[in-house]
């Protein structure tokens, strides 16, 4: 046997003894933290007391506290964090234990990981904080708390959607009030250029668009590509949101990129019932849109009767 193969059994040797311990470890780990995630306290305990270290991971990064904490094991969640439990540790997808608490809307869990020092700024890979999260789940209650405690309403995720947006986007409109008293900012666009009023409209939902009309949004505000909140709710047959812009100075004119109006987006999406109410805002019908067309030729173009009707009208 070579000098360099002698040199190298010892390590060998060392390897192969530390693999059933190791093994032994992940196990006890794997067991504590099943324990944490049905909330069974004492054998959390019991484990700790073995040994097995706080912070043991699985696979995922994810520890036995956010277990707990996905559980909304409140007892065992302050179990482990009075034996060590690091409160900022993150999981392989960046999330943490605050966040995983925004998630599952666990408010009580997430007074005392707070308490602990859970840090309000850390963010999952997709750059969700979880003031963000509470958002976009609608939970009011942890929202409220989150800015009480300092979460930044003003924060973005990698699409540079805020925490109101995703709100306003899904119609949780109490959010959206606690959003913009904090200090959330009316105007700021995602990385298409909308706005939450653009989002709310698009979807519809009319509680949003009327809080943040409200609030003072600007109703003429438009996405990169020229889109108006009136165009998105027109396209989208959103007929309350429709009302409710033009009553709000929300101009009928303003053409995105295409040449596209709110009248001509009525007439390509086939929603003709909004011709009316928009040429009674003064929606001008002489309008060209990028291919030379006005709503009435592309009227024409489709057969669509009413629609001609109501645009050949003097």
């Amino acid at each position: 046997m070579t000098t360099r193969y002698l040199t190298a059994l010892p390590l060998i040797l060392a390897l192969a003894a530390a693999l059933p311990a190791q093994a032994a470890d992940n196990t006890l780990g794997k067991e504590m933290r099943m324990a944490a995630a049905v909330g069974n306290t004492e054998e959390v305990m019991r484990h700790l007391d073995q040994g097995v270290p706080v912070d043991a991971a699985n696979e995922f990064g994810k520890t036995a506290l956010m277990m707990a904490v996905e559980g909304d094991n409140l007892e065992t969640v302050a179990l482990l964090l009075a034996r060590g439990a690091n409160v900022n540790a993150r999981a392989n997808a960046n999330c943490t234990a605050l966040t995983f608490a925004a998630e599952n809307g666990h408010i009580g869990i997430t007074a005392l990981l707070i308490e602990r020092g859970a840090n309000l700024h850390d963010r999952t890979r997709g750059g969700w904080d979880p003031l963000m999260i509470a958002a976009r789940y609608g939970i009011a209650d942890m929202v409220e708390q989150l800015l009480y405690k300092g979460a930044d309403p003003k924060a973005s995720d990698k699409e540079h959607r805020t925490a109101m947006m995703d709100a306003a986007a899904r119609g949780h409109t109490q959010v959206v009030k606690l959003l913009v008293d904090a200090g959330a900012e009316l105007e700021a666009k995602d990385k298409e250029g909308a706005t939450a009023l653009l989002l709310a409209a698009g979807e519809g939902q009319t509680d949003v668009v009327a809080t943040l009309l409200a609030k003072g949004a600007n109703p003429n505000a438009h996405d990169k590509l020229g889109g108006t909140a009136l165009i998105w709710a027109v396209g989208s047959h959103r007929t309350d949101v429709v009302e409710l812009l033009l009553a709000a100075g929300a101009d009928p004119n303003q053409q995105d990129v295409d040449g596209v109006s709110a009248l001509i987006e009525a007439v390509n999406t086939g929603h003709g019932d909004f011709i009316g109410p928009l040429l009674s805002y003064r929606a001008d019908p002489s309008l060209k849109d990028a291919k030379g067309r006005t709503a009435l030729d592309i009227a024409r173009q489709k057969g669509n009767q009413e629609a001609i009707a109501l645009l050949s009208k003097p």
